[in-house]
């Protein structure tokens, strides 16, 4: 998908791979004509790689988009999120949500409650966007 131009943001089997999730994105946004051009793409690798499913759903990840990489912070800095750890800290806090600061490629720095935290991201389970409605 690199080479179409988009972002695998992730990729979901389920029902025994029988159904494929993927969540495609760049920087402009995507459109139903993207999302259209990556499944015909991808239905044509599929036939050659040997790949069996019976439905392929290829969308958008969403107003609230999971954040993996560290230039997925970079990007998002400035919006509200939500992380949960895989530990509790020494508080026993385990979720934090607030506003993205910063990221460099170890930890990401949100403002929770009118103070700077910040967390490392290997150490993060889930992060995710909180949609501003």
């Amino acid at each position: 998908m690199n080479g179409l131009g988009f972002e695998c943001v992730d990729f979901q089997p389920s029902n025994r791979a029988r159904l494929l999730r993927v969540f495609i994105d760049r920087p402009e946004g995507i459109t139903v004509d993207d999302c259209a051009a990556v499944s015909r793409q991808l239905t044509r690798v599929f036939a050659v790689e040997g790949v069996e499913y019976d439905r392929l759903e290829v969308s958008s990840p969403g107003l609230d988009r999971p954040l993996r990489k560290a230039s997925d912070f970079r990007r998002f800095a400035g919006q509200r999120v939500e992380v949960r750890m895989r530990e509790r800290d020494a508080a026993g806090r385990r979720r934090y949500a607030g506003l993205l600061l910063k990221c460099d490629e170890q930890a990401a720095t949100i403002e929770v409650d009118g103070q700077n935290v910040s967390l490392a991201l290997a150490d993060m389970e889930r992060a995710k966007l909180v949609p501003d409605l």
